[in-house]
């Protein structure tokens, strides 16, 4: 474990007339007057579009010393970009390996941001790059692209972060992001993930943080909706189709 816990500290929150985005937003609303514990090496933020996991990871990123567009961890010029509101403002309590490792040298750093939005634009861009992989994403489909980005720059302990990345992910693919995962927990790395997939969040022995206009609690998979209405999709797709197609 690097980080235990993400809060943001008293003299960063708004005070007084009309409470400004991303404040606003249930799930960070609860951040800012709880903050967010970590108890696991992976960590999964699940809930609907808009719920506001995006806007939580990307923050985490930020705070951590990632580009919020996504690249790896040590990147020069990163701290020089301004940041997101949320991303400006949030800390981390952490264990001795995570302050090493958050304000250690540039070059020893290790982590990664994956951010499904921009992942493929990137990937284009520095493949080939000293620090990155030699082959050509160009060429390839976005899932294989990503496996790349898995295969290369998620294999040392470090922080990692991902925002959806199962959006160009098969089923064998996303297995194969949970056994990637689960190897990276291992060896001492931490791991937050923004997913909609009830296949990345079985990965075993995560947390999973529930996130939606109730702000966030921890559940278990089999408890989250998400996971209730593929169940009940799967076994009988008219059960939601009536309702959208005559």
């Amino acid at each position: 474990m690097l980080a235990t816990r993400a809060y943001i500290p008293d003299h960063h929150l708004p005070h007084g007339g009309q409470i400004p985005w991303p404040f606003d937003v249930p799930c960070v609303e609860q951040l800012a007057k709880e903050g967010m514990a970590f108890t696991a090496p992976i960590t999964f933020l699940v809930g609907e579009n808009g719920s506001g996991k995006s806007t939580l990871v990307e923050g985490f990123a930020e705070a951590w010393g990632l580009d919020a567009r996504g690249g790896r961890a040590g990147r020069k010029y990163v701290n020089d970009r301004p940041k997101t509101p949320l991303g400006e403002v949030v800390d981390f309590d952490t264990t001795a390996a995570g302050g090493q490792h958050r304000h250690g040298s540039r070059t020893r750093r290790k982590g990664y941001f994956l951010r499904a939005e921009t992942a493929f634009g990137f990937m284009n861009a520095v493949s080939g790059m000293r620090g990155y992989w030699d082959e050509d994403t160009s060429e390839m489909s976005h899932g294989e692209g990503f496996l790349t980005v898995f295969d290369n720059m998620f294999s040392e302990p470090g922080f990692y972060l991902m925002d959806e990345p199962e959006a160009a992910l098969s089923f064998t693919s996303c297995v194969r992001l949970i056994a990637i995962m689960h190897e990276l927990a291992e060896s001492g790395a931490q791991i937050v993930c923004a997913t909609h997939s009830p296949i990345l969040a079985a990965t075993p022995g995560a947390d999973i943080i529930e996130v939606g206009d109730h702000g966030f609690r921890r559940t278990q998979w089999s408890d989250l909706d998400l996971v209730f209405h593929w169940r009940r999709f799967l076994g009988d797709p008219q059960a939601y189709l009536r309702h959208v197609i005559d």
